[in-house]
């Protein structure tokens, strides 16, 4: 499959989402109760309660929000591989998602284009496709994947192609930078810290930065397990 995959016809994606809310309190009441009902399948310790988890509620579709989405695409220029690392994002999740959108049509209008992101087919892309319907914004054919069969569908998930068939446990796109020798995204902040600096710090901008650098370590990846040579830091270019 790796030999048949052209890294310039991959949009690679990471994003970041958040509690729609800052925290339990400033749910609606009809919300609490869903969401109530929501944590106690996922209550570990009895001793919590659904205040407690509700930082959580960031990575279910249904309670969360989407604040960034960065892309990025490989390009040749002068048989040199470059990357392109465009950021939307915004505080109004529908106009984020409208603009994405936008991009991925265009991007995929005259030729096959995959998606590819790490844990991708578990979160990122649901999760997107989700908060695109939720947000009353018309679907991108490249979501549109229902009735499909698994090799039509245009999804590359950095993690599964390291499963090799193996669905034991999870593999961290940190842990596998570091043994392939690629530049750790987690500099500043990791995924567990996107919910306190956005609603306590409000440096949404910051967080921008940790998905950027999320992006670029995913196609470094792909190029390491395609066999091909990292892309320098000197050719990557953010819009």
């Amino acid at each position: 499959m790796l030999e048949e995959i052209n890294l310039t016809n991959v949009l690679f994606l990471d994003i970041e989402t958040v509690p729609q809310y800052p925290d339990f309190s400033k749910l609606p009441d009809s919300t609490k109760k869903l969401w109530e009902k929501k944590s106690k399948t996922l209550k570990k310790d009895e001793d919590k309660t659904p205040s407690d988890i509700y930082p959580r509620a960031g990575i279910y579709a249904e309670f969360g929000k989407i604040i960034c989405i960065s892309v990025g695409i490989i390009y040749e220029e002068k048989d040199l591989k470059k990357l392109r690392i465009k950021s939307f994002y915004n505080d109004n999740e529908k106009i984020l998602l409208a603009d994405f959108a936008e991009m991925v049509n265009k991007f995929s209008v005259d030729k096959k284009v995959n998606l590819c992101a790490h844990n991708g087919k578990e979160f990122d892309f649901p999760y997107i496709a989700r908060r695109i319907l939720i947000n009353q914004i018309t679907l991108p054919k490249i979501f549109q994947v229902a009735g499909k069969k698994p090799w039509e569908v245009p999804f590359i998930d950095t993690m599964e192609l390291w499963r090799f068939g193996d669905y034991k446990n999870y593999t961290s796109l940190e842990l596998l930078t570091h043994i392939f020798n690629i530049e750790t995204p987690k500099q500043d902040i990791d995924g567990s810290m996107v919910n306190e600096v956005y609603w306590k710090n409000n440096d949404l901008d910051r967080i921008v930065e940790y998905c950027q650098r999320d992006v670029v370590a995913i196609a470094q990846l792909m190029l390491r397990y395609k066999g091909e040579e990292l892309i320098n830091e000197t050719d990557i270019n953010i819009a």
